[in-house]
């Protein structure tokens, strides 16, 4: 079961309620800055674990400036749609609620957030905050690397500060290429199943306080393994881009049809 570390208590507690039943993820992004693309991109995985889990979300953007900037940025980086606060309404009888904010936003922010939804702010969920990020001038810019930078802002601990540099850029966009290339050739072996360490593994990582570095560590294992065969290696990858959502399979076939 997927455990998050509160950031009001310091304490892991359960993203799912005991009684089963909609979860709502709140993304509270105050500005379109690298900051803001950061905690929406946590919003994003994180809702993507508690699918896989099979737990119904509902997901809502608050107390944003520059909506359509963010949306458009977000668009580019395989973000999905999130509903916009006033547009979603309230009273669904959600069973949790997660709010992802960055540590500047504090509770008076959220709090203000509360009331504008109707509701206590002292009502039960968790907080999950993400530290700031910044980046190079144009680094964080291009959609052409958008992917790339996806997968530089998930390789960083979502509670450690970042900087984003065009270095950390390029190694990002060379680890996808070559993880790309090796998820369409190993496409093209006789098909075998994840193993079960490895799918334990995996799980073990994403749902101790959504560690997305961890899971990326997994994936440089059983890329180099000498013991999973490439039909399994295949599946894999395919398994954990449910998470990272970085098209690891994009290449597929492309060789075949060029």
């Amino acid at each position: 079961m997927l455990r998050i570390t509160d950031a009001r208590t310091g304490e892991p507690t359960d993203a799912t309620p005991a009684r089963r039943g909609l979860t709502r993820v709140e993304a509270h992004v105050p500005r379109p800055d690298t900051t803001g693309l950061r905690v929406l991109l946590v919003a994003d995985v994180l809702v993507r674990a508690l699918e896989i889990s099979g737990t119904p979300v509902w997901t809502v953007l608050t107390g944003t400036e520059g909506r359509a900037e963010l949306r458009a940025r977000a668009t580019a980086l395989g973000i999905r749609p999130f509903e916009d606060e006033r547009d979603s309404g309230s009273g669904l009888g959600e069973a949790q609620v997660l709010r992802v904010c960055a540590p500047e936003s504090g509770a008076a922010d959220s709090a203000g957030v509360d009331d504008e939804a109707g509701r206590d702010e002292t009502a039960s969920g968790l907080r999950v905050e993400v530290a700031p990020a910044d980046a190079d001038s144009g680094v964080a810019d291009d959609d052409e690397r958008a992917s790339a930078l996806r997968l530089a802002l998930l390789a960083c601990p979502r509670r450690e500060p970042l900087r984003l540099d065009e270095a950390a850029l390029t190694d990002a966009e060379d680890t996808l290429r070559r993880w790309r290339g090796a998820v369409a050739t190993w496409a093209t072996r006789p098909s075998g199943p994840i193993p079960d360490p490895v799918r334990q593994q995996l799980r073990a990582a994403w749902e101790d306080d959504l560690d997305v570095p961890a899971v990326l560590a997994v994936l440089r294992k059983v890329e180099t393994s000498g013991t999973v065969p490439d039909g399994a290696r295949f599946e894999t990858y395919a398994y954990a881009d449910r998470l990272l959502g970085l098209e690891l399979t994009r290449d597929i076939g492309r060789e075949t049809l060029a």
